[in-house]
């Protein structure tokens, strides 16, 4: 029985899995950098333990500093949380080496389904449609160019270890795409330490709909519905909701349907999200699965009621799930703003400091995931995000309603932050009419004035 489990991360999904834990009566032991030391899980666990300097390199991403910790607290499990070691097979396997349950998918599932070659591959003998491109790395630019010829233009170039936008480049024609070929790759090797890449056909306008899985040991696969996750910037998501919009119930079903088969080829346990892209046709794509919880994992907790960290941990803990897909019920809509520390109005310039006042948000119907507070000092190392605002109804209309009223009164002075643009975007036509596409917000920042964001 896991009894005591060490947290390798910071910020709020530190802090939500404290929180779950203290309700499953498990012990906790956060782990920090000399930067979060007076950070909320900090606060929170049961214990703490400062492994290194403020830089994620001496300290978040340590994993022999994280294992020596786990040692010396005798932590029975590891939660990597998002980000960091989360997706890290070495680590995942060092954590199995040293009898120490990884609070997530086996070592093999992530290395299998981390390289998206090999993914993509995977998925496809399981039935699952994938986007037309390359069979597998491309190692010149003169077979890259043949590709990329006989699969049509425009096309993307994509890092094989890549995520977060990394690594990745369009090309429209032969003369672009010696260029940006060249540039994924140095941006590829800088990023991950591989500078591997391979090639798809990229899907102008499409949606980006992913789906929440949940295995455990004993062989039951089911999916937890869908999150739309169209509006990003530059790859990185601002707002998710569930259900999407856009999907019909037969689509939403055979989306569901091939998602659970492409982890089923991944033999894989615990959550994990299987990503597609949609087309205008209803037309989908896989195009990869994230090994691990995602930021927005609460926009499907609210929708199904199921708690996503507690399930975790029961599983790792061998339990059987306890529930069936047609359990499962979808009934309400959710939507999450991620609220970051960056200047909108100054092409998103990131925006660290000390917070002077601060109000979240509540009533009926709205959750706050954060770990900032008045007089929290934010970092300058780590990711920008400092929280997130989830609110739910009955339709998506009361949802959106409630998302921009809760923003409303959202107070955060100090710093720089992104809720003067959610408002924006929660009172555009486009947004709320449910037509938002991976190409809204380049389109909405064309045609906003950035005074609305300051």
């Amino acid at each position: 029985m896991i009894q005591k489990i060490l947290i390798a991360n910071r910020g709020e999904i530190a802090l939500r899995i404290v929180r779950a834990c203290r309700e499953l009566g498990i012990k906790t032991l956060a782990v920090y950098s000399e930067a979060d030391v007076q950070s909320l899980h900090v606060q929170l666990a049961d214990e703490a333990i400062c492994i290194g300097g403020p830089r994620s390199s001496d300290s978040y991403l340590r994993a022999d500093r994280i294992i020596s910790a786990a040692e010396i607290a005798d932590v029975d499990a590891i939660h990597p949380g998002y980000g960091f070691l989360s997706e890290n097979a070495k680590f995942a396997e060092q954590c199995e080496s040293c009898n120490i349950k990884f609070i997530g998918p086996k070592s093999k599932s992530i290395k299998m389904m981390g390289d998206k070659s090999i993914a993509k591959d995977t998925v496809r003998k399981a039935g699952v449609p994938t986007v037309p491109g390359s069979d597998g790395p491309v190692e010149s630019e003169k077979e890259a160019v043949k590709i990329a010829r006989k699969i049509g233009y425009p096309v993307i170039i994509k890092a094989v270890a890549g995520g977060g936008g990394r690594g990745m480049r369009i090309a429209h024609n032969d003369v672009s795409f010696a260029k940006e070929f060249h540039m994924a790759r140095n941006e590829a090797e800088k990023a991950f330490g591989n500078g591997a890449v391979y090639i798809e056909r990229y899907i102008e306008k499409p949606r980006h709909i992913e789906f929440q899985i949940l295995a455990d040991s004993h062989g039951k696969v089911l999916h937890l519905g869908e999150r739309d996750c169209s509006v990003q910037r530059r790859h990185q998501k601002l707002i998710e909701e569930s259900p999407s919009p856009f999907l019909t119930p037969d689509l939403r079903k055979k989306m569901g349907k091939a998602a659970v088969r492409a982890a089923e080829a991944a033999a894989y346990e615990n959550a994990g999200t299987i990503e597609f892209l949609v087309d205008a046709k209803g037309n989908f794509y896989f195009i990869e699965m994230n090994t691990r919880i995602q930021v927005e994992h609460p926009v499907t907790e609210e929708v199904t009621g199921i708690d996503l960290i507690k399930q975790q941990i029961r599983v790792a803990n061998g339990d059987k799930l306890d529930f069936d897909q047609s359990d499962i019920t979808f009934s309400k809509h959710a939507i999450e703003c991620r609220i970051n520390a960056e200047d909108p109005a100054r092409n998103f310039t990131p925006s660290p400091g000390t917070i002077g006042l601060y109000y979240a948000p509540g009533g009926h119907g709205v959750r706050v995931d954060s770990h900032v507070y008045s007089g929290y000092a934010i970092p300058p190392y780590y990711d920008s995000m400092i929280g997130k605002l989830i609110c739910y109804g009955r339709d998506r209309k009361t949802a959106l309603e409630r998302t921009y009223r809760a923003l409303s009164e959202y107070i955060i002075r100090g710093i720089k932050t992104t809720i003067p643009l959610h408002k924006a975007i929660m009172a555009d036509p486009v947004f709320i009419e449910g037509k938002a596409t991976t190409a809204y917000m380049e389109e909405f920042m064309a045609r906003t004035p950035t005074d609305l964001f300051s």
